[in-house]
């Protein structure tokens, strides 16, 4: 019989961990000298997980190292209960493989599911959020048009706002007054030295005599100290400004560079005192330790200058012609400080120390006052230097007789052939027949030189002939590799158009402007650039040339007519006009644009009866064109001939009969005041065209013109239907309807326009218009703010500009009128909106500038021109109504 023992006095099954029900692995004291025991496995894990889930009645879990389910909370387990169970309907169940791979693929579905919950939860709290802060708006986006304006507030607005609680200033002001009374002094050396020794016992006898270096609180000046620090403060500021510029010199220290002295000292009428003091040792230290340097001397005569004391200068400058003997710029400074007498001795001096410097040979000969002198002198000077071009000029521009100045540049061009200038000046003191024989010899001499040619070509047109050689030239030039580029010879043919060489110009334009150009350039576009510049540079001979040479090449290019026209018409004369525009319908017979041109610069000289022979030389070439049509009407009736006009448009009518021509003679007849023939015409007119909304906008208004409510009711509903896209249609039914006091069926019309045309600026501005007319201000407020958030921003200017000046206060005009241009940025109605909120605070100038940007913007609207004849007619001057 065997005795079983105690539970304690057991032995501990294998592998038993101590706590490991309660998730224990083991664990490693102090005294361990190796690590704690490894734990169980995974699969023995598995088993005690097991066996503990079967002793304490619970279900098995399910994978082991499987990641728990996240708890939703929108999850309810009482669905997946036996209701006659309530314990679980798989609690005695046994858990093998399977069901943990059934669990994992039931997890992967669960978190799949609730990805996409919450996606969709993530959206409605998004929307919910938009609109509780839509309902409920913060404080600070309800002030955000407020903080806004706070970006106009100057900086003296910001400092005058009072201080809180204090609205009088009385507080600032008292503080302000005892500021200024105060008053800070540093205190003495002497001062804190005493403080130090009051309290110390002091046993030494003072003698009563000083020697002078002891004051008399005991303390001693020590002068060496300070003349050593002065030393070393005027060594830092030379190094300081000897820095970027300056040159060593051996066994001296560095020095500076004197520049700015030179240019800036004679820019200051009124230099300080002290400047002139704290300059002078500078200058003085550097002409020491740098006495070669010739602007060193320069600077600090011209600080002795400054100063007054001239004596001082010229001795200065004496001195650095001495140590610098081969500087012309001291000589030349030192002949400009002294009187004359002494300036032509330093001039001598000068030039034997250079006897090969033209500036003071010139400068010498401009001492002498006697003419006969100053030749003495130019030609001594040109014995020393026979090659000088600027001592050949001055001395041929002494002479007085021509032919002595013929002889010096004959001379002069022997012994520097290579010198353009003098062979250009021989050229125009020559006769013509020698002036070709000059330029000729300097061809060979020279031949590399453009101006030389251009003379050659200049010459030429003085002498009655056409100019002929620049095609020579061309080829010359190209041969020995010193053909300009476009852009230089554009230049020179600018240069001889402002000395009056008409032809020479055109010439030049004509033999360069193709130069290195192919057929696969853009030429027509380059060349019309160039003559754009040509005339903003008021160049006219020039573009006109380059229009002629285009034309040669583009001969039935419309776009080059009409900017040649432009040209003649702008700057040229009435004949040259009218001659260029017969060249141009020779060219292109085709081109109603030119033929209509033509009659009108005819019609608009006086000469009717040749317009109307023009035009009937355009009916010619252009049997059916509508718009020769009409303008030969319009000649006819600006003429007052109304009979004849009748007559062209029922021809026109029967040849070209378009909605156009229709539209037209509608137009005529009720200018005439015919509404019974208009009215005919417009019926006949829309059973060809139906779809013509024009025709439909006649035919209605011509009935409101008489009175006929009903049946332009009709006529504008009919062609709403017709034409369901045409905006001024649906605008004219909506204010007939409103002028007959029927707001609902106004407000109904533009509605269903709306519908057709969808998000248009215009009808959401007459619903607004409309609700405001009324006296609705609130309905027009919200349409306003559904028609802003409907419309595109870039389209919006014209609902902003309503909702600017009749919807907003005052006060907030400006807020809302950059708030528009930021969101709208560049819209001509927007742009007179804030010329007209300028207009009324009476600053015209900046009035004036916003009118005129909305007119750059947008020349074809005429609100904006109608808004600025208004603005002028009462604020602006007689030329500036005449020129709009």
């Amino acid at each position: 019989m065997s005795i079983r023992k105690d539970f304690l006095s057991q032995p501990a099954p294998e592998n038993y961990v101590a706590g490991l029900g309660r998730g224990a692995t083991g664990f490693t004291t102090r005294s361990d000298l190796g690590p704690a025991r490894e734990g169980p496995s995974e699969e023995q894990m598995k088993q005690l997980l097991a066996k503990r889930a079967q002793q304490l009645g619970a279900a098995p879990p399910t994978a082991y190292g499987a990641t728990e389910k996240k708890e939703d909370d929108d999850n309810d387990d009482d669905r997946y209960q036996d209701p006659d169970n309530e314990v679980g309907l798989f609690a005695n169940g046994v858990f093998d493989h399977d069901d943990d791979e059934a669990d994992r693929i039931w997890q992967s579905i669960d978190e799949r599911r609730e990805k996409r919950r919450k996606k969709r939860r993530e959206e409605q709290e998004k929307l919910a959020k938009e609109e509780e802060e839509r309902q409920n708006p913060k404080i600070s986006a309800q002030f955000a048009d407020l903080k806004r304006s706070l970006a106009v507030v100057t900086d003296e607005e910001w400092q005058n706002l009072p201080e809180v609680g204090d609205l009088t200033r009385k507080n600032k002001r008292a503080k302000t007054a005892r500021d200024a009374e105060r008053r800070f002094y540093a205190v003495p050396d002497s001062v804190i030295a005493g403080a130090r020794d009051a309290a110390q016992m002091d046993t030494k006898i003072h003698d009563d005599e000083s020697n002078g270096t002891d004051t008399a609180d005991g303390t001693m000046t020590n002068f060496a100290a300070i003349g050593a620090a002065r030393d070393k403060v005027l060594q830092v500021r030379l190094d300081q400004a000897a820095q970027g510029g300056t040159d060593s010199v051996a066994g001296s220290a560095t020095n500076i560079d004197p520049k700015a002295y030179l240019t800036n000292l004679f820019k200051k009428d009124d230099i300080p005192v002290g400047d002139i003091k704290r300059v002078r040792p500078l200058l003085e230290s550097l002409i020491k330790t740098n006495p070669k340097n010739a602007r060193g001397w320069i600077a600090a005569a011209r600080v002795e200058e400054i100063a007054g004391k001239t004596v001082a200068a010229r001795n200065l400058i004496t001195r650095g012609c001495e140590q610098c003997p081969k500087s012309e710029d001291l000589w030349l400074e030192n002949i400009r400080i002294n009187d004359e007498h002494n300036s032509k001795i330093i001039a001598a001096n000068a030039i034997k120390a250079n006897d090969t410097s033209v500036r003071l040979w010139t400068e010498a000969m401009k001492l002498e006052s006697d003419p006969r002198a100053k030749k003495r002198v130019l030609r001594r000077a040109l014995d020393h230097m026979p090659t000088s071009v600027a001592l050949w000029k001055e001395a041929v521009n002494l002479e007085e007789d021509p032919a002595d100045a013929r002889l010096l540049l004959a001379k002069a061009t022997e012994l520097i052939p290579l010198s353009v200038e003098l062979w250009l000046a021989l050229a125009r003191l020559e006769t013509p027949e020698n002036a070709q024989a000059v330029i000729n010899k300097a061809r060979q001499a020279v031949p590399t030189s453009h101006e030389v040619w251009i003379a050659g070509a200049r010459l030429q047109e003085q002498s009655g002939s056409e100019v002929t050689i620049m095609r020579r030239a061309i080829r010359a030039l190209a041969k020995n590799s010193a053909m300009l580029k476009r852009e230089e010879w554009i230049a020179e043919a600018e240069k001889c158009e402002a000395e009056g060489a008409i032809l020479t110009c055109g010439a030049i334009i004509r033999e360069t402007l193709g130069y290195e150009l192919d057929e696969d350039d853009d030429r027509k576009e380059i060349w019309m650039e160039d003559a754009k510049q040509s005339i903003s540079r008021e160049r006219y001979e020039t573009a006109r040339a380059m229009y002629a040479y285009a034309l040669r090449t583009f001969v039935n290019s419309k776009s080059i007519w009409q900017a040649a026209a432009d040209l003649e018409k702008n700057h040229g004369t009435k004949e040259a006009l009218w001659q260029l525009l017969e060249k141009a319908v020779e060219a292109c017979p085709q081109s109603e644009v030119l033929w209509m041109q033509l009659a009108r610069e005819k019609w608009q000289a006086g000469a009717i009866d040749e317009a109307r022979r023009v035009l009937g030389r355009a009916f010619k070439q252009n049997p059916n064109n509508e718009d020769i049509w009409l303008a030969a009407v319009k000649l006819e009736a600006d003429s007052n001939q109304t009979d004849q006009a009748r007559e062209l448009l029922k021809t026109a009518r029967e040849e070209a009969g378009t909605a156009r021509v229709w539209i037209k003679s509608v137009a005529f007849e009720r200018s005439t005041g015919n509404a019974d023939s208009a009215l005919d015409l417009v019926t006949q007119a829309l059973q060809l065209y139906p779809s013509a909304a024009k025709l439909w906008m006649q035919k209605g208004q011509i009935y409101e013109g008489k009175k006929m409510i009903p049946q332009a009711r009709e006529a504008y509903s009919t062609g709403t239907r017709a034409c369901p896209k045409s905006v001024p249609l649906w605008l004219l039914l909506a204010r007939l309807e409103e002028k007959a006091g029927v707001l609902v069926k106004a407000r109904s019309v533009l509605d269903r326009a709306r519908l057709a045309v969808p998000k248009d600026p215009e009808l959401w501005t007459e619903s607004v218009r409309i609700e405001r007319r009324s006296g609705n201000t609130a309905q027009a407020k919200a349409l306003m703010a559904r028609a802003l958030q409907d419309v595109e921003p870039a389209r919006a200017g014209m609902l902003w500009s309503e909702s600017i000046m009749h919807l907003e206060a005052r006060t907030q005009r400006k807020p809302r009128c950059l708030e528009a241009i930021k969101k709208v940025d560049n819209d001509a109605l927007l742009f007179v909106t804030v010329a007209r909120i300028f207009w009324a605070e009476r600053r015209l100038d900046k009035a004036a500038s916003w009118f005129e940007k909305a007119i750059l913007l947008d020349a074809d609207n005429g609100d904006c021109w109608a808004w600025y004849c208004r603005f002028l007619e009462m604020h602006g001057t007689e030329e500036k109504r005449a020129d709009v």
